[in-house]
């Protein structure tokens, strides 16, 4: 990992102190083991990681403002950008996370440090795909959304009534689904398109409407019996395409497992976590040539799919995706 430090930040880290200059060395090499050691921004491959001026001598309390990877920075990169002193202020966003995770932290079964190891390898894992669509699969790659803001994703939670996992959170704040004509958005590991906030909460509400006429025709039934068709821990994450919402895949944030749900009540486990399910696609499109079915490949050399698609013009374009 290649950490970049411009010499006018260094020349003015010693004008705020004199320990400020090793102090940006330690966190340097933090960096280049753990990009992801800062806090996401609403931008896209922008963070912002804090030195703590206690730990070093004649330091203030700094924010290091820095960016890492694609669309900003190519993959292995990380360029360090603003050097500021601390404000209480300057981190909205940040405080009002921690206030969450406070009020959240009496929920059973709540661990705020296995929530941030998620949402980091999910963020470390969408930075390695989001670098291959941008290099291989061009009209893929045009048809990510920006990243929703901390604003954006507390709307849609107190819209729904829940809170939104640390690991989808973290998606959605690099970038909240896709958008686009023909296969352009449906490049997701199985073919399936990263559904935008809009439709998030559309199928959310849809689900739970089923799963509520379920439970009243449940109390009809002589045996009583109840179909689970729904829960309120259910996040839907990708679909069958970005304008078909009817299927697609969801994140139950109780198990942590990716799961698909079908047109006629299936519920079937896909992969063991939101991270399993990007971190195998990242494998794939980075050696190819090692995964295993569906195999990526490109549809007129600018659209990823995964297997030749059925349509014969499509199927007639493809080519598999080359190292």
């Amino acid at each position: 990992m290649v950490v970049d430090l411009p010499a006018e930040l260094r020349e003015r880290g010693t004008k705020l102190g004199k320990g400020v200059g090793y102090a940006l060395k330690v966190l340097c090499g933090q960096l280049a083991d753990n990009p992801l050691l800062g806090s996401p921004l609403e931008d896209p491959s922008h963070y912002v990681a804090h030195i703590d001026g206690e730990v070093f001598e004649d330091c203030p309390q700094l924010d290091v403002f820095y960016a890492y990877g694609p669309p900003v920075l190519e993959a292995g990169r990380v360029r360090i950008q603003r050097i500021e002193a601390a404000q209480p202020s300057r981190l909205p966003q940040r405080h009002e996370e921690h206030e969450k995770h406070e009020e959240h932290e009496k929920e059973p079964g709540f661990d705020a440090q296995q929530e941030e190891l998620q949402a980091r390898q999910v963020a470390a894992a969408w930075h390695r795909i989001e670098c291959r669509l941008r290099e291989n699969a061009p009209a893929s790659y045009a048809s990510l959304e920006p990243g929703a803001s901390e604003s954006e994703i507390t709307a849609l939670e107190e819209a729904l009534g829940v809170r939104v996992p640390a690991a989808l959170r973290a998606l959605w704040r690099l970038r909240a689904g896709a958008a686009g004509p023909g296969l352009s958005a449906v490049f997701m590991l199985g073919n399936w398109a990263p559904m935008r906030l809009g439709s998030v909460a559309e199928v959310y509400r849809r689900q739970m409407d089923f799963q509520r006429h379920e439970e009243m025709l449940a109390q009809r039934r002589e045996n009583g019996d109840e179909f689970t068709l729904w829960k309120a821990d259910w996040f839907p994450v990708c679909s069958s395409s970005a304008e078909d919402c009817t299927y697609g895949l969801y994140l139950n944030a109780r198990t942590g497992e990716v799961c698909m749900w079908g047109k006629f009540g299936e519920r079937d486990p896909e992969y063991a976590s939101l991270t399993t399910y990007l971190e195998e696609m990242a494998d794939a499109l980075e050696a190819p040539s090692l995964a295993g079915l569906p195999q990526p490949g490109l549809v007129n050399g600018t659209a990823l799919t995964w297997g030749r698609p059925s349509a014969p013009l499509a199927g007639a374009l493809w080519e598999p995706l080359s190292g």
